[in-house]
């Protein structure tokens, strides 16, 4: 919704393609996209990308320029009991969606990868030159696939590709399923909240306004090759193909009690707080190395926790009237 917003209002045509499924509240999935409807040069089409036959036809008969590819079935925690939802989303479902870049000669396909990729890698900041061959949970595993399959695409066909890892995207018309969302909803009830690994947790939050806008500035520079690429020493982060990859954090890892305490300070409500063993697949810190998309577009997400917490906030008791 929010990258569509910024799209549209510079003047864009915008396809919007979602099945709405019910992982999460459908109810709050129809009215993100009551905030794109009125605008003329948006359409939605209903479709999941694990459709092959429908998906190809919306390529076919739309004829996208450019395509943001952000449709996946995300979240560490569920992959663990349902993992055929992530092999049927995120393996078929990108596949479908570079088939569709290939056949129409898309300009630049940008997909959203994530820090989970990093998986058992210990050694902070996270960088892009950085091996990320030990992910420790299947849906990192499929986002480093996507890695992979989007660089196979590059290669043989030509195809721009750029994966933007995203690191723990927080803010107003946020997931259901993340911690700040289920934290807000357990304090105004005076219920207690889980904290994992017993506080002891620290991440690089990024704000959705830094996060959009590092996601149109990638999409305005497509990707090219790296002229100096040595397959001799390989870069993971650049190739000789038309391929990147970029973190996108804030830069400014925080500790999971300072961004409690931010939202305490926001709702004026303590927190009842429910200590928990570390929960397998996580990790207990990430830490995003963002220089490589400084130099790339200049853009560096530095939105302070205290302010993206404080408005995530506003927008829910505004939004479920609490």
């Amino acid at each position: 919704m929010h990258c569509a917003k910024i799209l549209l209002d510079r003047g864009d045509q915008v396809i919007g393609v979602d099945n709405l499924n019910d992982y999460y509240d459908v109810g709050l999935k129809e009215a993100r996209l009551n905030q794109l409807t009125p605008h003329n040069n948006f359409k939605f089409i209903k479709c999941g990308i694990e459709e092959r036959e429908a998906l190809a036809a919306v390529f076919s008969e739309e004829k996208p320029d450019r395509v943001i590819h952000l449709a996946a079935q995300a979240g560490v925690r569920y992959s663990l009991t349902n993992p055929h939802a992530y092999i049927d989303a995120n393996i078929m479902g990108f596949t479908n969606v570079l088939e569709g870049c290939r056949l129409n000669r898309i300009s630049h396909l940008l997909y959203a990868s994530s820090s989970s990729v990093y998986g058992g890698n210990t050694s902070m900041p996270f960088s892009e030159h950085h091996n990320i061959d030990h992910p420790i949970s299947l849906y990192a595993a499929t986002k480093k696939a996507n890695e992979l399959m989007a660089h196979t695409y590059s290669h043989l066909y030509g195809v721009p590709t750029t994966g933007l890892r995203f690191f723990t995207v927080y803010g107003p018309w946020g997931r259901p399923d993340m911690a700040l969302f289920l934290f807000t909803k357990a304090i105004l009830k005076g219920e207690a909240i889980q904290v994992f690994n017993n506080g002891r947790m620290v991440r690089d939050f990024t704000y959705i306004d830094d996060i959009v806008e590092g996601v149109i500035r990638v999409l305005d520079k497509p990707a090219t090759p790296n002229a100096d690429f040595d397959a001799s020493l390989p870069d993971p982060a650049t190739s000789a193909a038309p391929y990147r990859v970029f973190n996108i954090g804030n830069g400014n890892p925080v500790p999971l009690m300072d961004y409690i305490g931010a939202l305490e300070q926001a709702l004026g409500m303590e927190a009842i707080k429910d200590f928990l063993p570390m929960q397998p697949g996580d990790v207990p810190a990430t830490s995003a190395d963002t220089r490589e998309l400084v130099a790339w577009v200049g853009f560096q997400p530095n939105t302070p926790v205290a302010d993206g917490v404080a408005k995530f906030a506003e927008w829910y008791r505004g939004f479920y009237d609490v």
